[in-house]
């Protein structure tokens, strides 16, 4: 496994098209990672955070935060792209409920991660990826406050979740070096 510094594919030359497909993919990914769900109360566990992370990690912060605003926006206008949708509700009023938060500390995550871990190692990257969770967490638990106690905060919306954002951190940064590697194989963006 390389330990090289992998620069995330936004800071070489990326046609528009190019760009615009990587963005679509991201949202894409983004959907998919959201309808993969480990049944928790009120916020469902999901790999919403490993997405976040690789998309970042790979594309850098204008990609990411482009695909995360794509997905956002599809959510918002009522597209079943979010955890849990149709059934627990679409468009604003999703948004609006537990998960709320989190999704707009996806969205402070891509940028602050597709920086840090520009031209950085495996270790610099995980690193990147737990300063990326701090937002995810700041927003997804300011937010949940509204519909959970205050004594029930951290057991429902922090405990049950962070080994597992750690460890799916973990498997990007362990196989990021080898997403520009493939990409360029598929499409000539790597390097």
């Amino acid at each position: 496994m390389s330990h090289a510094p992998v620069r995330p594919l936004e800071n070489r030359w990326m046609p528009t098209a190019r760009t615009a497909l990587a963005v679509i993919a991201g949202a894409a990914l983004m959907t998919l990672a959201a309808k993969v769900q480990i049944p928790f109360w009120p916020v469902p566990m999901t790999l919403h955070t490993m997405a976040a992370m690789a998309i970042a990690v790979a594309f850098g912060p204008r990609v990411a935060v482009s695909a995360m605003l794509a997905y956002l926006a599809a959510g918002a206008a009522g597209l079943p792209v979010f955890s849990g949708t149709p059934e627990r509700g679409i468009g604003l009023a999703y948004m609006a409920g537990p998960t709320g938060g989190y999704l707009f500390g996806y969205l402070v995550a891509a940028w602050l991660v597709g920086t840090l871990a520009a031209g950085k190692a495996t270790l610099g990257r995980f690193l990147a990826m737990l300063a990326g969770l701090v937002p995810v967490y700041a927003f997804g638990l300011a937010w949940l406050a509204v519909h959970v106690p205050a004594d029930r905060l951290l057991a429902a919306g922090l405990a049950p979740f962070l080994i597992g954002d750690i460890v799916k951190i973990g498997v990007v940064a362990a196989g990021s070096a080898a997403v520009p590697a493939a990409l360029a194989r598929l499409g000539g963006l790597g390097r």
